[in-house]
């Protein structure tokens, strides 16, 4: 007699497979780590408030990959391009924005493939907030 078939339910979400909240607020603090001591992407950041960007890019992330949606609950759509646009987002910074990440995303030690699919996400998400050529904000 063969065993009873075992339910398949619904793929565990991207969230849960790399560690849920825990894992993308090592990501995100990370970053930060890094945007903290850089010339070009601090000034983007009030002093008073890189907790709440802490806190809105985890929130971001978490959501996005499956997670709570606690982002959309407490701010709406993303419409990541229209909150970027103020900011003088040129390759330069893009790409100062992606090395921070890359080594945030390292020091993760995901599996091959969770770190292949995080990664096009965010280089994807970089490349489309670029918002001008110019060398230097006026």
């Amino acid at each position: 007699m063969n065993p009873a078939p075992t339910p398949v339910g619904p793929p565990e979400p991207f969230f849960e497979q790399v560690g849920g909240h825990a894992t993308f607020e090592k990501l995100v603090r990370r970053f930060y780590d890094g945007v903290r001591d850089d010339d070009v992407l601090r000034p983007m950041y009030p002093d008073d408030d890189l907790e709440g960007a802490v806190w809105r890019l985890t929130a971001f992330l978490e959501q996005y990959w499956g997670g709570p949606t606690t982002y959309s609950q407490q701010r709406g759509h993303p419409r990541l391009r229209m909150r970027h646009a103020s900011f003088h987002v040129n390759p330069d910074a893009r790409d100062r924005w992606l090395g921070h990440m890359r080594a945030a995303v390292d020091e993760l030690e995901l599996s091959p493939m969770h770190d292949a699919a995080l990664w096009d996400y965010l280089e994807r998400a970089a490349h489309a907030m670029v918002n001008t050529f110019e060398e230097n904000p006026e």
